[in-house]
């Protein structure tokens, strides 16, 4: 009797352990289909060249799925064409191109020929994955080499949360970086920042995404201290979607 009593136990135990990664599908937070778009405050951050002012220009930006079409490798595949303009008074203008590719089991995202596996399977919270293992950030001249072995993680899968004017039923947080090298506030020393973090709505897609990456060189004999050129941010925030 209690061996029966144990094994049922057992069973719904692993039952229930089962049930929490039967989730959502990918395309459920990462929808994709001809026409569909989605509009953002985007907010870009960049030092002036060679200094320590920095500056923020606003933006708004539309990107639209533009056509069915296959990548590289021949998967099935989305063109995905970003507008911007500066006020809702002003024509949109094309501005970038890039492509999703939405399988089984993640989402990949690419943008300026750098590949990023933004989403993948199961979504539950606590779950990693590499999100930058197809880029580039290793080898001598590489430009991007602070992307190096980020560990993407959800949190608060199937959270209700509101981002701009939107309440939202069902998102999923995808940490990507928190990284603090060195001590910014030290003038005198090198210090790096690196941020990465996006939120994904169900029925929709992204509705959030927040971007830093800043380098801090001190000065040096006949050099003033300044941030590195490729110091930037952005921060996307919905504002309208299909």
């Amino acid at each position: 009797m209690f061996a029966a009593i144990a094994c049922l136990l057992f069973l719904n135990a692993c039952k229930k352990e089962t049930e929490t990664f039967v989730t959502a599908s990918i395309s459920d937070y990462a929808p994709l289909t001809v026409g569909k778009y989605i509009t953002y405050q985007l907010d870009s951050f960049k030092y002036l060249p060679f200094s320590t002012r920095d500056t923020t220009i606003s933006y708004q930006a539309k990107y639209v799925v533009d056509a069915f079409i296959n990548d590289n490798l021949g998967r099935p595949a989305y063109k995905i064409v970003r507008y911007i303009r500066k006020s809702s008074q002003q024509a949109w203008t094309p501005d970038n191109s890039f492509m999703a590719i939405s399988t089984e089991g993640s989402f990949e995202f690419i943008e300026n020929n750098m590949r990023f596996l933004k989403l993948r399977l199961p979504f539950k919270d606590g779950y990693t994955w590499k999100g930058n293992t197809y880029i580039d950030s290793y080898s001598f001249n590489s430009d991007v080499k602070y992307l190096d072995d980020w560990d993407y993680m959800y949190d608060s899968t199937g959270a209700a949360r509101k981002i701009g004017a939107f309440d939202l039923d069902s998102t999923v947080k995808v940490g990507q970086r928190d990284e603090v090298i060195g001590n910014p506030a030290d003038a005198n020393s090198y210090s790096e920042q690196n941020f990465g973090e996006e939120i994904y709505a169900k029925g929709i897609g992204l509705v959030y995404r927040k971007f830093l990456h800043t380098e801090f060189q001190p000065a040096t004999p006949g050099s003033p201290s300044a941030y590195d050129d490729k110091s930037y941010g952005i921060t996307l925030t919905m504002i309208d979607h299909n």
